[in-house]
């Protein structure tokens, strides 16, 4: 069966490197030219807009959820494929992990922060089993590795969480782990 479609997190902004943007172009084109759908944010800006401008520019399928209240502030890209407005964030996050069959984390702020560790914690409970893989692009989500270590060493996880997240350094890396 294989991923079809596969559910980015990422940066409403471009953060402080190039290569951030870069990886996100690099997963766009990736996505499309690997013929999976792009599940995301639906924003316009930043990381986001990347990603689904590079997906559509390569001929790619785009899937995008937006909460009305983020419509303005993110510039919703309603020219995607799919263009879904939910009432809530939560609900935002709901309709992307179930329209997808992987997630992928680039570079991002705290709603990329949440949005992982929700889908991790949905795998923790079983809700899911999908593949969460996290780009990370310059050593930018070090601190975030260590942290999880540090979290399962002081015990209040089991060392079985670390096995729920792929590391991988580009996004070269991550379409590889997408289409064995």
């Amino acid at each position: 069966m294989g991923i079809k479609s596969v559910c980015v997190y990422c940066g409403s902004r471009f953060g402080a490197m190039a290569s951030y943007a870069a990886a996100a172009e690099t997963l766009g084109k990736g996505l499309a030219a690997q013929g999976q759908r792009l599940v995301y944010g639906a924003g316009d800006v930043g990381l986001m807009g990347t990603v689904a401008r590079a997906a559509q520019a390569a001929g790619g399928e785009t899937f995008g959820v937006i909460p009305v209240h983020l419509e303005r502030r993110e510039v919703g890209k309603s020219d995607l494929t799919t263009y879904v407005v939910t009432e809530t964030m939560h609900e935002r996050k709901k309709v992307m992990l179930y329209n997808a069959d992987a997630v992928v984390v680039l570079p991002g702020g705290p709603g990329s922060l949440d949005e992982l560790f929700e889908v991790l914690t949905w795998r923790q409970l079983g809700l899911h089993d999908k593949p969460i893989i996290v780009v990370n692009t310059d050593g930018y989500w070090d601190k975030l590795r260590d942290l999880l270590e540090h979290v399962v060493a002081q015990e209040f996880a089991g060392a079985e969480m670390q096995d729920y997240l792929t590391w991988v350094d580009s996004a070269e890396e991550a379409l590889a782990r997408l289409n064995p």
